[in-house]
């Protein structure tokens, strides 16, 4: 362990003297990336340096004790020994977990989007109430949301929406929801008292930015057109929303919610950028969920992920067997434990791998 967290200061220190090399910082993304992996690595080089204090502690005391007669010293020793064993063994465990490789896209922002699926009316109604946990769970964490694009269901709800979530570390705690969220409940629309099943899917995405993609404005049909909806004197007058077609892959993106063009066309560009970022992520998720259940939901999209019944007040995440019995709480956003749950979950398998 000692070997490795030497290995990581060593290219902390690199990283130091290139971040202060005229050539680097003329270069930006080389610049942005290397200041990236230089905050990434400050905790576990904090954590090599406490190690490191503690191991010297540990050989003190144990030269003590092999050279020490005083008996009063001696017991002081032994005393500060056993702690200080005590300390490494929960200290290793720590550091283990901080070795755990990062994926690379969890300290991103993300682009989420839920839709209504099986159930009709009830399944839209079953995605508003998905998009209001979300969005208590993202106040409570000082996220900012922003909706991007959205339909409404005729008896409320959402049919789509699509909305950016933008704070610390979102996509690495938000990615465990991508998946098929089945609801059992009496409808509203009910009026024999009968449960019915439906369905919602959600869509999270690592959001990409300008440097992740290469993006050729040659490749990409831009259309303008009328917003409608509400927005006061403007909407149906003016051509601000914006309408982005890439060619090559065919995918489209439509941005009506700023009154000006230029904002709805820089947004569309980020939602198109992380489109094609999606393209190849997808292989990568692909890869990763045939090898761990946790991170199943975010390879194949069609994956039952979570129940949620209403009858028996009950959540029940299927990947890894959690159940809890407050469905109310848990709607108004009090989702932690379970993603803490995952996280510990697939930061198990990544050690089994490690270890393998």
């Amino acid at each position: 362990m000692l070997d490795k967290l030497e290995a990581i200061y060593a290219r902390y220190q690199e990283i130091e003297a290139q971040m202060n090399d005229p050539q680097v910082t003329a270069d930006m993304k080389r610049y942005v990336k290397l200041s990236k992996d230089y905050k990434d690595l400050q905790p576990v080089v904090k954590a090599y340096h406490d190690y490191k204090s503690l191991l010297d502690t540990i050989a003190e005391c144990k030269e003590l004790l092999s050279t020490e007669k005083d008996e009063e010293l001696r017991e002081m020793a032994k005393q500060e020994l056993a702690e200080s064993n005590e300390k490494k063994d929960k200290m290793e465990e720590e550091i283990r977990i901080m070795l755990i490789p990062e994926d690379p896209t969890d300290s991103k922002n993300a682009v989420v989007e839920i839709r209504g699926g099986t159930g009709g009316d009830e399944a839209c109604i079953f995605a508003g109430d998905l998009f209001r946990m979300y969005s208590r769970y993202c106040e409570k964490k000082h996220w900012k949301i922003e909706i991007v694009d959205f339909n409404e269901g005729t008896a409320g709800g959402y049919k789509d929406i699509t909305f950016n979530v933008t704070g610390e570390k979102v996509y690495g705690m938000l990615k465990y929801e991508s998946g098929v969220h089945r609801v059992q409940r009496v409808p509203a629309t009910e009026t024999q008292g009968r449960v019915h099943t439906s369905a919602a899917g959600v869509v999270v995405l690592p959001e990409a930015e300008e440097l992740d993609v290469e993006l050729n404005m040659a490749d990409v049909k831009k259309e303008t057109f009328c917003a409608s909806g509400p927005g006061g004197q403007c909407v149906n007058t003016t051509y601000s929303a914006v309408r982005l077609t890439h060619i090559p892959t065919g995918i489209v993106v439509s941005m009506q919610d700023q009154k000006s063009q230029i904002k709805n066309m820089e947004k569309a560009l980020v939602i198109l950028r992380t489109r094609l970022y999606e393209r190849e992520y997808n292989k990568y998720m692909e890869e990763l969920s045939s090898k761990r259940k946790t991170m199943v939901a975010t390879g194949d999209r069609s994956e039952k992920v979570r129940t949620y019944n209403y009858p028996q007040s009950r959540v029940t995440d299927h990947r890894i067997g959690y159940t809890m019995y407050n469905l109310p709480a848990f709607m108004d956003g009090d989702i932690e434990d379970l993603i803490d749950a995952l996280q510990l979950a697939e930061n198990a398998e990544k050690l089994k791998e490690s270890v393998g």
